[in-house]
Order: C-alpha cells, then structure tokens, then sequence
C-alpha cells in the first residue's frame, strides 16, 4: 500500500466546544506522542475518514501537524452511533524502527477458480470466529492482513486456527495460536444452538455491533477529555 498521509491543524478549542467544530466540517483528533504532552489537533471531515477507510488501525499514516511531522497508527475512532458519522480520533505516533502491537484483519482465500470452501459447497455453514488479530513488527512491515486457506474446511468439525494464518517475515502473532478462526457446522446443529442461545447469528452480531458502537463512544468522551486535559496542560506551562 502507498503511504497515507494527513495534514491536519493544531487547535485550541477542546470540550463540548469542539461540536462547533464537527458542525464546520471538521474532525477533533489528539495524537499521544511518546510520554510527551499530546497534541490537539482537527482535520478535514472527508479527508480523516479517507485516511481511516485507508490506514485502518494497521497501516502507518503520516500526519503533519502544524509545522511537525509524524509518524503514526490510528488507536481508536468514534462514531456517531446514530448517524454513522466519525467524530473524533485518536492517534498514537510510532517510531520508524521499533517494534508496535496492531489489529491485523484475517481473511479467506480459496485455490483459484473457487469461492468458497468445500464445506460450503456441499451445503454445510462455516462460522467465522475471529475478525483480526494482534500482532507485533515494525511499522512498514504491518501487514494489510493476514489469510489462511479456505480449502481444509471439509466436514463438520473442521477447523481453522490462528496457527493456520500465513504470516510474513518481520510479524510475531501475539493472538492465542489455538484460537479458532472459523468452523464446519451441519446448518441444522448451528440452528438448533442459535434457537437454544435464544437468538440468532444475526440477532448476536447486531447486539454486538451496538456494545461496540457505545464502547467507540466512550473511547471518544475519554479521548476529548485527556485533550482537553493535555490543552490545559500546555496552557500552565506557558
């Protein structure tokens, strides 16, 4: 992937003030740099959410601030678990040769010409168990995301786990290696579960996606208040 990179601007409005940000069509941001004060800064509503679509919580982004360049992963973001709109974003700055921990996205692959796994073509459900993992390497050798291959699910009870994940040289997998990753299931035994867990699959990944929705939030709140902690900081040092 080319680099992502950012410009954003430092600022002085912090707090509940920072909704007359939003309302202007721009994002509130803080990056953690190091043990040093944090950063305050705002960007662009369209160019954050670019850069964000791009990088994930994976792929480094060079940010600019002011007159100062960084090099940095995305921590946390949070969403406006209503409209769906990015409202705020922390960023953690890195350094080029020392090791960080990061999310990395776990995908499926299938031999050319298929796709799907035998079990699903014979009608059998696989259940996806684990959307990422974390790893550790150097920030240029982070992956966009790691596979494992599709074909050795088979028959009911086959599984794939974190060891089957095909990793690249310079990344350390720090995710349990007999974590599952996905399993074969007879569609009727995965109905009966759901109907005994009173709910669906469905049901549980809606239920989730709100945990995850008010968890962003608050990640948020905290994220603009430690700004404006960091804000009032610098402003007693000067």
């Amino acid at each position: 992937m080319e680099e992502v990179a950012l410009q954003l601007e430092e600022r002085e409005v912090t707090g509940k003030a920072v909704k007359h940000l939003r309302k202007e069509g721009l994002v509130p941001a803080v990056i953690h740099d190091h043990g040093k004060d944090s950063v305050i800064v705002m960007g662009q509503y369209g160019e954050i959410v670019k850069a964000f679509q791009r990088a994930g919580k994976h792929h480094p982004v060079s940010v600019k601030a002011g007159k100062k360049q960084y090099m940095t992963l995305i921590k946390s973001v949070d969403f406006d678990p209503k409209k769906h709109q990015l409202r705020h974003v922390v960023f953690n700055a890195v350094k080029a040769n020392e090791k960080v921990t990061a999310e990395i996205p776990v995908h499926i692959v299938f031999d050319e010409g298929n796709d799907a796994s035998p079990a699903e073509r014979a009608g059998l459900v696989v259940l996806n168990q684990l959307e990422a993992v974390e790893v550790e390497a150097i920030p240029r050798e982070l992956p966009d995301a790691l596979t494992f291959n599709g074909e050795k699910l088979v028959e009911v009870g086959d599984q794939a786990t974190v060891a089957d994940l095909i990793v690249p040289s310079g990344v350390t997998i720090k995710t349990d290696p007999a974590h599952p990753v996905a399993t074969v299931f007879e569609p009727s035994a995965l109905a009966a579960a759901n109907d005994a867990a009173g709910g669906t699959a469905d049901d549980e990944a809606t239920a989730d996606g709100s945990a995850e929705g008010e968890a962003e939030a608050g990640s948020g709140e905290a994220g603009e208040s430690e700004a404006k902690a960091d804000g009032e900081k610098s402003a007693e040092v000067k």
